[in-house]
């Protein structure tokens, strides 16, 4: 500790490590916060779980490693470091940078958390409907991170260059030499000291037994992941129980949808949709039902997501025909005015690639997803004779640009898939 020497305070490399340990204790003390229903309610699905983790990543782990290089640089090249009022600089703006992207992703994430989760209390209606109404009110606290994350790089690279001009300082030939732990005390002399009650615990007995504390530790962790991961596992069991013939009730993907979800992963739709409807009656009022275990029983891995940039997607399907989805895709603003999603383009202009789908499909039977050996060994036909319909109700529609095999014929039958795989629908 730097008890009763906090003049040491003054030193760069100790205001690495103490404010790294603050930002930490920080983080923990937000996780098991975020643990609450009503704290989780407001801050799931935005911004301050991002400030959360990186009070963590930037303050955490970027301080406390810079800490540690400044420290051991040093000794390592046997030279001192190259400037101490370099690393100073490097602090503070490590420090300013870290202040302005946090807190304005907290104030962000608190503000827009509080007005998609508000409902009028006289109609039961939302006070905010447009889903981009709430995300555009928080443009300025994102214009805040990117100066707060510009800071922080700064002072990145001023820490590079500290560091790499302390090692060309060297003048040492740097040989390497030999260094030994000091001796042990002799077990004898433990084993009093423990009986006499001078040490608390014989740790000993843990140090002796490397391979049963290895066992102890790893049935440990795994009986906290068979907990964690054995419904999942399990989870169709939990869903038809006594009743196999409810079996029938939900769908598998079709091929075309199966590309289409592939697609959709690729281009990283996750890092900013969900598809996690909570029973929050805010997230009703504005999705739809709430998600369902089965709802998302055959994706793996799920598309749950984290963060909500854009408005969740879990119940899309069939909400929007297909020549809006084209539009959206083409151009986000030609629907939505200020819409920050970029466009994609090359969905328009890619081939779809069938080659792989039959092989997904047989590893998806093999993991138990209801497909049939004959809808395996058909994939291919399957996906292309879905993507002639799904082409033909464009080309009514008007859009004579866009061929059968275009990546945004998939993507389009995912799309419109959520939500309804219940048969029937």
């Amino acid at each position: 500790t730097i008890n009763g020497h906090w003049y040491k305070l003054r030193e760069p490399i100790i205001q690495f490590f103490v404010t790294a340990a603050l930002l930490y204790g920080l983080a923990t003390f937000d996780g098991p916060m975020y643990s609450i229903k009503s704290v989780s309610a407001l801050a799931h699905y935005t911004d301050l779980i991002i400030g959360h983790v990186h009070a963590g990543a930037l303050g955490w782990n970027g301080l406390m490693t810079f800490g540690m290089l400044y420290y051991m640089i040093p000794k390592l090249y046997r030279t001192p470091l190259f400037s101490m009022r370099l690393a100073k600089v490097h602090f503070y703006l490590a420090a300013v940078g870290i202040f302005f992207y946090m807190f304005a992703m907290y104030f962000a994430g608190i503000k827009q958390g509080l007005a998609l989760n508000a409902i009028d209390p006289a109609t039961g209606r939302l006070v905010h409907p447009d889903f981009y109404e709430t995300f555009l009110a928080i443009v300025p606290f994102h214009l805040m991170r990117a100066i707060g994350g510009t800071i922080y790089l700064a002072g990145f690279f001023i820490g590079v260059y500290n560091i790499v001009k302390t090692i060309k300082s060297s003048q040492d030939a740097l040989e390497d030499t030999q260094d030994s732990a000091p001796a042990l005390k002799p077990e004898a002399d433990f084993e009093e000291q423990w009986v006499a009650g001078k040490v608390s615990w014989n740790h000993r007995l843990l140090e002796k037994t490397p391979v049963i504390f290895t066992v102890l530790v790893l049935g440990a962790i795994l009986v906290g992941s068979v907990v964690e991961i054995m419904p999942f596992l399990t989870s169709q069991e939990y869903i038809y129980g006594a009743n196999p013939a409810s079996r029938d009730l939900y769908r598998p993907h079709t091929p075309l949808e199966q590309i289409g979800r592939d697609i959709y992963v690729r281009e990283g739709c996750y890092n900013c949709h969900s598809q996690m409807i909570r029973k929050l009656a805010s997230d009703v009022l504005r999705y739809g039902p709430a998600n369902t275990l089965e709802d998302s029983m055959y994706d793996r891995p799920f598309q749950w997501g984290s963060k909500r940039t854009g408005p969740d997607l879990a119940r899309i399907g069939g909400k929007y025909p297909d020549s809006w989805h084209i539009k959206h895709m083409k151009n986000p603003r030609s629907i939505i005015e200020k819409s920050v999603m970029p466009a994609y383009p090359w969905l328009f202009k890619n081939k779809m690639n069938v080659k792989h789908v039959q092989r997904e499909l047989e590893v998806q039977k093999m993991l138990g997803v209801p497909y049939t050996d004959e809808s395996v060994a058909q994939a291919v036909p399957l996906a292309r004779a879905e993507a002639k319909v799904i082409h033909q109700n464009i080309l009514a529609e008007g859009f004579t640009d866009i061929s059968e095999d275009h990546e945004i014929i998939p993507l389009i039958a995912y799309l419109q898939s959520m939500g309804k795989r219940k048969k029937g629908e």
